[in-house]
């Protein structure tokens, strides 16, 4: 189980790097892309609540040390999204990639949203503000919707590469 995490939480890591990467690339056109809904939803749909809830925690951590919000915002917002795709699961089939995708936007908005209402203010300024964090919404659904099928994939590789190994190695111990 803790291999399964730790395997889950690499992947987020490398997803996190990729999006910094691109998030640095966008910086110049003001806009920023955002992809939480694919941090909880591979593991809201194939694993188990234990390993899966840790594992987007975890994410969410790591994710929340290179944003401006209050350390365990993005953590406890990743672990409700969690929750909320590992309840309502069984109406989905859940190896689907379709069905990932459709599920890692619609996480990917409830974060987005719930994200933007804890940090923006609410003066003057936050229509502009909000017409912002809406543009990048925009940009971060097709982003996802584009790049979910390749770390559904990655994800699922990561973890059969585990399965097998585990195997090969008590084959050798018999």
């Amino acid at each position: 189980m803790k291999r399964r995490v730790l395997i889950l939480v690499s992947a987020s890591l490398l997803l996190a790097l990729l999006l910094g990467q691109l998030n640095h690339q966008l910086a110049t056109w003001q806009v920023h892309v955002g992809c939480g809904g694919l941090f909880v939803a591979f593991t809201g749909l194939r694993m188990a609540y234990g390993p899966g809830a840790a594992a987007a925690f975890l994410a969410g951590l790591f994710l929340d040390a290179t944003t401006p919000v209050v350390f365990g915002t993005q953590g406890l917002l990743f672990l409700a999204a969690h929750a909320v795709v590992f309840t309502l699961r069984a109406k989905a089939p859940r190896g689907e990639v379709s069905v990932g995708v459709v599920v890692s936007l619609l996480a990917n908005l409830g974060l987005f949203l719930s994200l933007g209402f804890l940090r923006i203010d609410t003066g003057a300024e936050s229509a502009g503000a909000w017409m912002r964090s809406f543009t990048d919404l925009l940009f971060s659904q097709v982003v996802l919707a584009l790049i979910a099928p390749w770390f559904f994939a990655l994800q699922q590789r990561m973890l059969e590469g585990t399965t097998t190994t585990t195997r090969s190695f008590s084959r050798r111990s018999i």
